[in-house]
């Protein structure tokens, strides 16, 4: 008798066991969505990849996040270093809270900032904490004058 207790026993451990090993591995049955995509359509004005001190950089980029944009971070720091000169978040507003978007932005570039390359960090990150970085040389250069700082944007 206490060998078909222990059988039986055994073979219902085994049937947990075998269930618990051969089950989904989902978390709370939902999937987690892609990481966000960053397309970088322009950096500088007609792409150029350049800026001058104490102007505005255009930059377009197209983003497309299956788990909704929760910040965008644009930020650049000189080749090599790690300190960021120009620092830039979006928390609110037209960028966040949606799947998809353009981004269109002009963005000051201080005065102070000295002529030489640059990299520039494009980051988005969603609302289940998904980063994805885009990266682009960013050259501040001396302002000829030959530059058109004003343009046309079909969305305006």
């Amino acid at each position: 008798m206490k060998n078909i207790f222990k059988s039986s026993l055994l073979m219902a451990l085994a049937a947990v066991l075998l269930t618990n090993l051969t089950a989904c591995n989902k978390d709370d049955g939902e999937e987690k969505p892609n990481a966000p995509t960053i397309t970088l359509t322009e950096v500088g004005h007609d792409n150029s990849r350049t800026a001058h001190p104490g102007h505005d950089l255009h930059l377009e980029a197209s983003l497309l996040a299956e788990g909704i944009i929760n910040s965008i971070n644009i930020a650049v720091s000189q080749s090599g270093a790690t300190e960021k000169i120009l620092d830039v978040s979006y928390t609110e507003g037209k960028y966040i809270g949606v799947r998809n978007t353009e981004f269109h932005e002009h963005i000051d570039i201080p005065d102070s900032i000295p002529f030489g390359v640059y990299n520039l960090f494009f980051t988005v990150t969603d609302r289940s904490g998904q980063q994805t970085v885009a990266e682009s040389q960013l050259n501040i250069i001396e302002d000829d004058g030959d530059e058109e700082h004003e343009h046309e944007h079909s969305d305006e």
